[in-house]
């Protein structure tokens, strides 16, 4: 079976979720600066994102529908989680996704079946340091992720990396930084990065080695009443390496992708709504996988 890719990128410290489909059916997620910690306290969050893998592609352009026995990936994904500053040097977050997946592949020439299920995705735990800086601008985050998630629906018909759950425990290390770019013009800019590490891994599946980083812009010039509205843009870009074990299918696994991503973030202290729509702009997979062409986000916070 030729595998599923191309899924879309997830911030160091954004409200985000780690599933499987390990060359990339899971997502990526930013926010923004703002979700970054900039004093003592917590943030319960809830996130909501959803995209449709529907076009095969091989290196760096569309490929014929043909060459690919997957045909359709769908996946909505919830992700709430929680982050929490103890004092303005450290802090810690948790997150436990759930997605639902309808995935349609041929299981014989010229049969195509389908399949739906819906399972906890892998759970994040990290700690988190800003204490580089008085105004916590500069942090790093480390941590797991855990196999939370079921890497084993359907065997016969999912493969291990269309799975929700990627079977692996794996170490996440990270950073951030934000700043004022133009004062005058009320414009901020804030980069992050986020490696993450696949350690033990069973059944003879190793995911690749991924390595996401992200840059953008915010404007913080607008007001309606009480609520503060941010106009956001962004460049994502995302790295991994090819799947391995006799479990995996590497000649199909494996990316390199940019994605642009306008958004918008409305603040009402003490809520958070932040929407966007991250769309690839350059994409280079190995073999042919499937690829969405745009994931759509929506997420709301309360901080406390």
């Amino acid at each position: 079976m030729i595998k599923i890719g191309s899924g879309l990128l997830m911030g160091v410290l954004a409200p985000g979720a780690a599933f499987g489909c390990a060359c990339g059916c899971g997502i990526f997620e930013v926010g923004t600066s703002s979700m970054f910690p900039s004093d003592e306290g917590g943030m319960a969050y809830v996130n909501y994102a959803f995209q449709d893998q529907n076009q095969n592609w091989s290196n760096n352009s569309s490929a014929p529908a043909a060459n690919n026995p997957d045909k359709q990936i769908e996946t909505d994904f919830i992700t709430p989680g929680l982050q929490y500053m103890f004092n303005r040097s450290w802090g810690m977050q948790v997150e436990l996704p759930f997605a639902y997946r309808y995935f349609k592949t041929e299981v014989a020439p010229n049969k195509v079946s389908s399949t739906s299920w819906g399972s906890l995705g892998d759970m994040r735990l990290e700690g988190i340091y800003t204490g580089f800086s008085d105004d916590m601008s500069t942090g790093v985050n480390f941590g797991v992720k855990l196999p939370t998630g079921n890497d084993n629906y359907d065997p016969s018909m999912v493969d291990r990396d269309s799975q929700i759950g990627t079977g692996s425990t794996d170490i996440l290390l990270g950073g951030f930084h934000r700043g004022t770019l133009s004062e005058s013009w009320r414009l901020d800019w804030f980069s992050q990065a986020q490696l993450d590490i696949p350690t033990l891994t069973q059944a003879q599946y190793r995911p690749g080695f991924e390595l996401d980083a992200a840059a953008g812009v915010n404007y913080r010039g607008w007001a309606l009443g009480r609520a503060n509205i941010s106009p956001i843009a962004q460049v994502l870009v995302s790295e991994r390496t090819k799947d391995y074990g006799a479990a995996a299918n590497s000649p199909n696994s494996g990316y390199t992708r940019v994605l642009l991503s306008p958004g918008i973030e409305i603040h009402l202290h003490p809520v958070k709504i932040y929407a966007d729509a991250e769309v690839p702009v350059f994409q280079n997979v190995n073999g042919n996988q499937l690829v969405s062409p745009a994931l759509f986000k929506l997420g709301m916070s309360y901080m406390f």
